[in-house]
């Protein structure tokens, strides 16, 4: 059974603890509020201000388990509080371990703070759970894909819209490194894992897959040096870091350009054109005419 009392007094005393740049949010002026207000939560959690209001004043129909974990993720709470939460939302807890999606407070502090930089967090299958706005600008929003298309190695057989983001030379590399990782994976998961699933699926829907997978390659490593095809801003080459979360399997992937190389300055004109289209995009929610946000020619 639900907590209603409980699921409210934990969250309005998560809520007070943070800070607005804890979660790489602006401070503002003129701030009263002890911690985070209820509107800015509702921005980190994906839900109207209503909806999260209604939780914590002990009303409303009991929250999903989709919602639950959120809001779980929005309040950047560890695995502990995640659990408790779910329990105090009347519901079971979820898996923890290496296949768990929730991204541990550290890796998200981190993210946050590279706001002027491409990054994402992935798993261990290169499902995408978070992006830095520079990094939608760069590969697009990664993650709304559900089901197997989650997975970047998955798409990059069935999907051509990834390839194209990819240089073309880099192809036969990338479509060996997808196949061996994948491989890795399965054999550390079994079986009956999400890794057996998706090769199973690229078996029968890939001829090219099949191919590369009949050389049974692994460790075959990514390149640091990544380069990108953008539709608006063309070529890129990037240098990937990567900063691993051994206790959940996610990776905090980052990516640069040298200062001064001109996929360093296509990178500045991402940012303006990512930030535009974010514009048009809140307009557009508002039944605003996306030519009002766009900056006015003199």
């Amino acid at each position: 059974m639900i907590d209603r009392t409980g699921l409210a007094e934990f969250l309005r005393r998560r809520r007070e603890l943070l800070q607005p740049e804890d979660v790489g949010l602006p401070r503002g002026q003129r701030r009263r509020t002890k911690g985070l207000r209820r509107e800015e939560v509702a921005v980190l959690c994906h839900m109207s201000t209503d909806y999260y209001s209604r939780i914590e004043r002990e009303r409303g129909p009991q929250p999903s388990e989709q919602m639950i974990a959120s809001i779980a993720q929005g309040l950047h709470l560890s695995i502990d509080e995640r659990d408790h939460l779910f329990r105090l939302a009347g519901h079971h807890a979820p898996t923890r371990g290496l296949t768990s999606e929730h991204i541990s407070p550290g890796l998200l502090r981190i993210l946050d703070r590279l706001d002027d930089t491409p990054a994402e967090v992935v798993t261990e299958l290169g499902e995408t759970l978070r992006q830095t706005a520079l990094g939608v600008a760069l590969t697009g929003d990664t993650t709304g894909y559900r089901g197997p298309a989650r997975s970047i190695g998955y798409r990059w057989f069935t999907d051509p819209d990834t390839r194209r983001r990819y240089a073309p030379e880099d192809h036969p590399f990338l479509s060996r490194m997808f196949a061996a990782g994948l491989r890795q994976v399965m054999a550390l998961r079994g079986p009956d894992s999400r890794a057996a699933e998706y090769a199973e699926l690229l078996l029968a829907e890939s001829a090219e897959f099949r191919r590369v997978w009949d050389d049974h390659e692994v460790g075959i490593r990514p390149n640091d040096v990544k380069h990108f095809v953008h539709p608006e801003v063309g070529a890129l080459e990037l240098t990937c870091q990567s900063l691993l979360d051994p206790d959940q399997s996610h990776r905090l992937l980052v990516y640069t350009a040298h200062p001064g190389s001109e996929s360093h300055e296509k990178l500045q004109l991402l940012a303006v054109i990512g930030a535009q289209k974010l514009a048009e995009a809140a307009a557009f929610a508002h039944g605003e005419r996306p030519e009002e946000t766009r900056p006015q020619m003199p």
